[in-house]
């Protein structure tokens, strides 16, 4: 269908089948999904008649080829007017083949590979007959304590918007209707979520305009460049208003300013708890202020249904605002190509052939090996020697919950262990097993069986960290360590005597007191995916060197937080050479800086940097700097260095950050090869959002940062003129 055809639909349909459009639902209200309590309890609880139902627009979380088919078809023979369903799923990381969670894929540095890792999950969902995706997730985010920092790839705009457009052309592909396997996305949360007061989810969000602007839209902005269809609206306040229903926030920036047409859905039942936050007084209230901000699609609440009618009837909401909501809804499925087949790609036998195959579980491995970061490896401790005896303890030395949360239809029986894979790989050694403690709990009979095997061992590998419950939505903590039964069972293993590598399973930065140090080597695995047992045994033996790179900082301790590289400096900072001084920026019981900085990760080898080269001293609007650094492995092995450049701008009308990412090169390096690591830096690129919120440059004092992470770098200046 043209538009004009799709305009002549909307005038077709009555009010209520206008609305009902607007309507998402979960699977529970449709015939044939055989879902426990169908259609009577739910609609009973909603009060959603089944003339809505049969008309809604949407529907959410079915999945699978037969099941969307039937419903789809059965849909259609009621439709009045031959308007297919639109079926959407949270498809975050993966399918059914779980690759890292986002926070691990955004520690691989590698936005090819995220882009295929997208692509994958397209072709798994789209063939067992999904349309939409609840992703990426691109909110910036400074607070570990937040459970959802697991869905994000980390405290950075620039990297983050790399990815948040990797994300989106690896689900859509170029054309949605010509490339039948790819899905349509949605990029969330729209605003802002990732700063909630005290990492507490759901929470208020309160900052400049000009802060909002420089840090956190950027990923947003990023996606819609890539072409996202959809754009959802985030739980929280922002500036006071609750984004479902915040106007400046939907219509002035996202549709007015940025020249978004496309769909924008409510979070689940987003809009009627705008009565909870205490902007809106009742259901109809809450519609009205939620199409009023632009909001096209209701998810799980039924305010638009029962109140846009009589809020239209009198006067108070324009029918063409609905009319255009309606169109973007029917605009995406054309863009689908549901009209001519409502069915799509879903297909049982393509179904069977496609999903959880062995050439998607070979990326998930790829990109699993390629996340794990090593942070801590004194006296090369690992990789593991082949005919290393090896006391593998903890509760995740043969655990499947290693896929994380929002892990889709993946199966965590499914899931590579890592004991299993470590047995596989050490054929020339030995791998005894110990559970040493459950997730939380410890016995004084695990201790016991843990310290003899590990008697009987020369090294010993601990599989620790957080189970898949204890971070995600709704998992905020404010105690970032490991549970204290694991850092018992750490304390305990110490007193062995043997060398210990620790393996984290996590989807959070933690406070890793009592990990790190008592460990002499630790590897932060996250969650790791279908394969990440395969992943990380080869990471731990060797055939995989690791080369990830933190995109959050790991703090000192939970006092810290936030903590973040690339913060402003204060009217009396500290001097690192006087840190007895009292009246300066600083804490009196702990460090400024993080344990772990933005950037940091090891290798098996080992790096040196020659001298930074700069192209000229000086920067014109017209003219660009070169920016050149050789870089030498100077190990014994074949490795990847992450080479970062961040600049500082040294004064600006607006204070700015000690440094920002502005790019990045990974360089391949075979033992004793050097390459060169070259950058090109622009005027633009250092453009900010000053007190009026122009985005422009300065002139004046720039440094020039390059180096393996935001701690660790040579300085050059400039001046741009």
């Amino acid at each position: 269908m043209n538009n004009e055809q799709l305009l002549d639909l909307v005038k077709q349909m009555t009010l209520e089948e206008k609305t009902a459009q607007l309507l998402q639902l979960t699977a529970n209200f449709y015939e044939g999904t055989n879902v426990e309590g169908q259609i009577t309890g739910p609609m009973e609880e909603m009060g959603i008649t089944e003339q809505f139902v049969d008309a809604s627009g949407s529907i959410l979380g079915l999945s699978g080829a037969q099941a969307i088919i039937d419903v789809q078809q059965a849909y259609m023979n009621k439709s009045r007017l031959g308007i297919p369903l639109l079926f959407m799923a949270d498809v975050v990381h993966g399918f059914k083949t779980i690759f890292p969670i986002p926070l691990a894929i955004g520690c691989s540095w590698d936005t090819e590979l995220a882009e295929k890792s997208a692509e994958i999950a397209a072709r798994e969902s789209a063939v067992s007959g999904l349309h939409v995706t609840f992703a990426p997730m691109v909110d910036l985010v400074r607070d570990p304590r937040w459970g959802r920092v697991m869905e994000t790839t980390g405290e950075d705009p620039y990297l983050n918007s790399l990815f948040a457009a990797a994300f989106v052309r690896g689900y859509q592909g170029d054309n949605l209707k010509d490339e039948p396997d790819r899905l349509a996305a949605c990029v969330k949360h729209f605003a802002a979520y990732g700063a909630a007061e005290g990492g507490r989810d759901y929470n208020t969000v309160d900052m400049s305009e000009r802060n909002l602007r420089e840090y956190y839209l950027p990923a947003y902005k990023a996606a819609l460049d890539a072409g996202v269809e959809m754009v959802m609206t985030s739980f929280n306040t922002v500036d006071g208003i609750p984004a479902s229903g915040n106007e400046k926030l939907m219509r002035g920036i996202l549709r007015d300013e940025w020249g978004f047409d496309g769909v924008l859905i409510s979070d689940w039942a987003s809009i009627r708890e705008m009565i909870a936050h205490g902007a809106a007084e009742d259901d109809r209230e809450a519609a009205y202020r939620a199409i009023r901000a632009g909001v096209d699609m209701e998810m799980m609440t039924p305010c638009y249904v029962h109140h846009l009618p009589e809020l239209i009837e009198s006067g108070e909401v324009e029918e063409e605002l609905i009319d255009e909501a309606v169109l973007r809804i029917l605009q995406l499925k054309e863009k689908l190509g549901l009209f001519d087949n409502p069915l799509r790609a879903a297909d049982p036998e393509r179904e069977r052939e496609i999903v959880f195959s062995k050439e998607h579980r070979q990326v998930s491995y790829e990109l699993a090996t390629k996340s794990a970061v090593l942070l801590k490896n004194d006296d090369s401790v690992l990789p593991l020697q082949p005919d290393a005896n090896v006391a593998l303890i903890g509760p995740f030395a043969q655990s499947p919950d290693i896929l994380g949360w929002w892990s889709c239809e993946g199966v965590k029986e499914d899931a590579v262990k890592l004991g299993t894979a470590l047995q596989e790989r050490l054929t020339g050694g030995k791998v005894q097993f110990a559970q040493g403690s459950n997730v939380h709990t410890i016995t004084a009979e695990q201790i016991a069986e843990a310290l003899e095997v590990a008697s009987k061992a020369d090294l010993i590998v601990l599989a620790l960290g957080e189970d898949s419950e204890m971070s995600g939505e709704g998992g905020s903590r404010t105690d970032i360590r490991l549970p204290a039964a694991q850092l018992e069972l750490i304390k305990q293993l110490k007193a062995a005597g043997k060398p210990i590598a620790t393996v984290i399973f996590n989807g959070r930065p933690l406070d890793l007191h009592g990990v790190i140090d008592e460990s002499d080597a630790v590897l932060e695995a996250w969650f790791p995916g279908s394969e990440g047992g395969a992943a990380i045994a080869d990471v731990l033996t060797g055939v995989v060197n690791p080369s990830a790179r933190l995109t959050m900082s790991f703090p000192q301790s939970v006092g810290q937080i936030p903590v973040y590289y690339n913060h402003f400096n204060t009217g009396r900072p500290l001097n690192p050479e006087k840190t007895e001084e009292r009246y300066v920026s600083k804490y009196i019981d702990s460090p400024n800086e993080p344990l772990l900085p933005f950037g940091y990760g090891l290798s098996y080898t080992s790096f040196s940097y020659g001298d930074l080269e700069v192209s000229s001293n000086e920067m014109t609007a017209d003219e660009s700097l070169s920016i050149q650094v050789r870089v030498t492995n100077t190990g014994d092995r074949a490795g990847v260095e992450t080479v970062q450049l961040y600049v500082r701008d040294v004064t600006g009308e607006v204070v700015r950050p000690m440094r920002e990412l502005k790019g990045y090169v990974k360089l391949a390096l075979a033992p004793g090869e050097s390459g060169t690591a070259t950058f090109t830096l622009n005027e633009e690129q250092l453009r900010y959002h000053h007190s009026d919120l122009s985005h422009r440059s300065d002139r004046g004092e720039f440094h020039i940062l390059v180096g393996a992470n935001s701690r660790d770098t040579q300085k050059k200046s400039f001046r741009l003129v």
